[in-house]
């Protein structure tokens, strides 16, 4: 790359430094011109009057000159130490980056001395302390809301944390293994498995009654049923699901894409790829372990 900008820079940064010196050596001993005079109280005047008032060829006050020059030497001093000039990394090498990463590192620091009074007591026993909740929810309400919301309720394809309905389990231990390794979901198309249009129009009938919807066509119900072995290898024979798989239960009418018929049937047209991405690299363990109790604290754990 040109070193020409690099130069540029320096040139006018150096050079308006300079001027300004110039300008103030220039100014402090220059006599007032021809135009110049003095009035009836004896006082030179530059000969420049405006509305009455006459401009006085005064020098400027000593202390205002030297805050002038003070600017000048300080901008220098600052030029040489810190970035400024070009290309020029400044003598102490400072960066913005390096800053911030050491202001993070310390609150981490901080942080972390913080944590240590919650780490010999079980994520249960946490999530009755008002407290560690608080924290959990802090580090919630930083890392999670864009997803899951401020309220923890979701938003389609992101599930709802308050309801106790776990694709993958909602013990303790689980939440934490879901938060550090993440999770990704996998419902296949399965439209050609079960006969097409017409086998995904009974399909949607048949899983809407397994909830106990009352709005599913009987007959085509009845039809989706026979077929149903197809998805029992992962929803179960009883459509209560498989939390090692990740395979929702179909009979208790919480839906992570939507309960409707037509959204039912775009799931076994299309299928169905959520992802839970990795906490690890972004969380220490500590933060991790204080999240998973605010998140545990949510659900009433009688329906885990």
């Amino acid at each position: 790359m040109s070193s020409f900008w690099h130069w540029w820079i320096i040139v006018i940064t150096l050079g308006m430094i300079f001027f300004c010196w110039w300008l103030l050596e220039k100014t402090k001993t220059m006599e007032v011109d021809a135009h110049g005079e003095v009035n009836e109280d004896g006082v030179r005047t530059t000969g420049h009057i405006y509305d009455g008032i006459e401009e006085y060829d005064n020098a400027l006050p000593r202390w205002w000159l030297y805050m002038f020059y003070i600017t000048i030497y300080f901008s220098l001093g600052y030029l040489a130490l810190y970035p400024g000039l070009g290309n020029f990394k400044g003598l102490l090498g400072w960066t913005s980056t390096n800053q911030w990463m050491d202001e993070v590192e310390n609150a981490e620091d901080k942080l972390e001395a913080f944590y240590v009074q919650f780490d010999d007591r079980s994520i249960e026993k946490l999530a009755q302390d008002e407290t560690a909740v608080g924290v959990g929810r802090n580090l919630f309400l930083t890392y999670c809301t864009v997803c899951h919301g401020s309220d923890a309720q979701g938003f389609s394809g992101f599930p709802n944390l308050t309801d106790g309905d776990w694709l993958y389990g909602g013990e303790p231990d689980t939440i934490v293994q879901t938060l550090t390794n993440g999770r990704n979901g996998n419902m296949p198309p399965m439209a050609d498995s079960i006969g097409g249009e017409e086998g995904v129009e009974q399909m949607a009938n048949y899983v809407l009654t397994l909830s106990g919807r009352e709005d599913a066509d009987a007959t085509l119900a009845a039809a989706g049923k026979e077929k149903f072995a197809v998805c029992a290898a992962c929803h179960g024979a009883d459509g209560k699901g498989n939390q090692m798989l990740g395979a929702p239960n179909l009979t208790d009418d919480i839906w992570l894409y939507g309960g409707t018929l037509n959204a039912i049937k775009y799931t076994l047209n299309n299928g169905r790829a959520g992802v839970m991405p990795a906490q690890k690299s972004l969380l220490s363990d500590t933060k991790i372990r204080m999240l998973a109790t605010y998140i545990y604290s949510l659900s009433d754990d009688t329906e885990m």
